[in-house]
């Protein structure tokens, strides 16, 4: 099953491996992607789906040094010398829209205020251009700003679209800007978009809303991390999740999104396959962070009928051609930690492919 096709949205994949967004930081100052980011991507297009790393929509919403962005032209340009690579390879990839909200500080925005829901800053340190810093407390976006930060997932989806990506991915995981309104420690406000669940849940939702209407719904997808708990980002209290997720995905169902991405590290739980029932469309299961996912695994969770592809991360990164080698049982390359977040070729485009 895992190696059988399937359709996404428009799209036909000749397989049920879809390689996650990962964080590679290879595109400089400037958020270019450049031959050696084109040549990373070209190598894995025979995945199922390629899911970009993080792009930022607004330079405000830039989370990290050597980010991409999809905001400049000189930015669009090079990601479409990636799209054009991977679709002359024959994949298909989509681009993850993420704004970075309160992770971030301005040394790294290139001084743009950092943003959030509520003005609680992240504990801890980031890497920034001029080295590690605490998290700032953020600005607290008011009501009348938030259809501005909406109009930046729509415009940057649009500019995903012109650069030939075959669609977007929203992210609303792991303690992002919309992760951030879904989660009560980090939202804290007193309007329509503070408090309950359903208020919570309003933002996400709009800007779901406006970027389908913009692109369409078969090239839009949504990515969540109930309960995942990082970057400051906490859901703890297992009632207050199953409401505001569930209110999400209720709202969601009917914009018939190409798919539903969750990150959750009991895939087959009651929560996760709750929501993929609320859905009612096709669900990508990723188990997380904290253990890597294995082959038997993924076979696993789609022969079993718990997802109809699985995201895989670390596997991605250390095999271009992690379908063979899965399909066929072959040996695998392991993953070099030390080189995900530097420069240059080592650990990002030396991996080889396997060799008979």
């Amino acid at each position: 099953m895992l190696f059988s096709p399937m359709t996404l949205g428009e799209l036909e994949l000749p397989n049920r491996l879809v390689m996650a967004p990962l964080t590679r930081v290879r595109s400089g100052q400037e958020g270019i992607p450049g031959p050696l980011v084109v040549e990373h991507y070209r190598q894995r297009a025979s995945l199922g789906l390629i899911v970009s790393e993080g792009t930022y929509p607004s330079h405000a919403g830039r989370g990290f040094p050597g980010q991409p962005g999809l905001v400049t032209e000189e930015q669009l340009k090079g990601w479409a010398n990636v799209t054009s690579a991977v679709h002359a390879e024959g994949g298909r990839i989509f681009a993850q829209v993420m704004h970075a909200g309160r992770v971030t500080h301005e040394d790294t925005t290139g001084g743009h205020q950092v943003v959030a829901p509520s003005a609680i800053a992240v504990d801890g340190e980031t890497r920034t251009y001029e080295g590690k810093k605490s998290f700032p407390v953020p600005h607290a976006l008011t009501t009348d700003q938030l259809p501005a930060i909406v109009q930046e997932f729509v415009t940057a989806s649009r500019n995903a679209i012109a650069a030939g990506f075959d669609g977007v991915e929203l992210h609303s995981a792991n303690g992002y800007l919309l992760h951030e309104f879904l989660a009560p420690s980090a939202n804290q406000r007193g309007d329509i978009y503070g408090g309950s669940p359903e208020n919570r849940a309003r933002f996400v939702i709009e800007v779901a809303q406006a970027v389908v209407d913009a692109v369409g719904a078969d090239r839009v997808g949504i990515r969540i991390s109930p309960e995942h708990n990082v970057q400051g980002t906490t859901e703890r209290d297992a009632s207050d999740v199953r409401e505001t997720y569930a209110h999400l995905v209720d709202a969601l169902a009917p914009l018939k999104l190409a798919y539903l991405s969750v990150l959750h590290k009991e895939p087959t739980s009651a929560l996760v396959q709750d929501l993929r029932a609320r859905f009612g469309g096709t669900l990508l299961l990723n188990t997380g962070f904290g253990v890597v996912t294995t082959r038997e695994e993924a076979k696993a969770l789609v022969a079993d009928g718990y997802a109809d592809a699985v995201v895989v991360g670390r596997p991605a990164i250390a095999n271009p051609d992690l379908v063979r080698r899965w399909r066929e049982g072959l040996p695998v390359n392991e993953p070099d930690p030390s080189t995900f977040y530097t420069e240059g070729a080592q650990g990002y485009t030396d991996y080889p492919a396997y060799q008979n």
